[in-house]
């Protein structure tokens, strides 16, 4: 019996989600402020759909190009002085595109950190020319040969 699971959420299992999430922090600067001294959006999510690149690049061995990004949400503010936490993890896997869900974070107290926003980005492994390319690294497919 051969399985191939794709096109699956793999939120909880081991053996697709191999190791841990991407993760980086980042101050929040004046450049990154809109006009009332909080993160701006766009910055926000330039900051996350870097984050789900470096994710997906990890997980193939494909380049990776951004063919979505979807449910944000802002949660909260984000302040400026602030340093953020950016957490990007596989969350699904289709035949050439994978899902990666990110939570951008901060502190709201000295020991508790809550989601500022988050949000889904469709990533997909493309060839030179661009043309999308099946997924072939071992972190995307799961297969049980018995």
């Amino acid at each position: 019996m051969k399985r191939v699971i794709e096109g699956k959420r793999v939120s909880g299992n081991p053996d697709l989600a191999q190791g841990t999430p991407v993760e980086c922090c980042e101050l929040v600067a004046p450049a990154l402020t809109n006009h009332h001294g909080t993160l701006y959006g766009v910055e926000a999510l330039k900051l996350m759909g870097k984050a789900a690149y470096v994710c997906a690049s990890r997980h193939s061995s494909h380049h990776m190009v951004m063919a979505h990004a979807g449910n944000i949400d802002f949660h909260h503010p984000v302040r400026l002085g602030e340093v953020i936490s950016i957490q990007a993890r596989l969350d699904g896997v289709g035949r050439s595109s994978m899902t990666i869900a990110v939570n951008v974070s901060h502190c709201v107290s000295s020991n508790e950190a809550a989601t500022a926003i988050s949000g889904r980005f469709v990533m997909v492994a493309v060839d030179g020319e661009g043309v999308p390319q099946p997924l072939s690294n071992p972190h995307c497919k799961e297969e049980i040969v018995s």
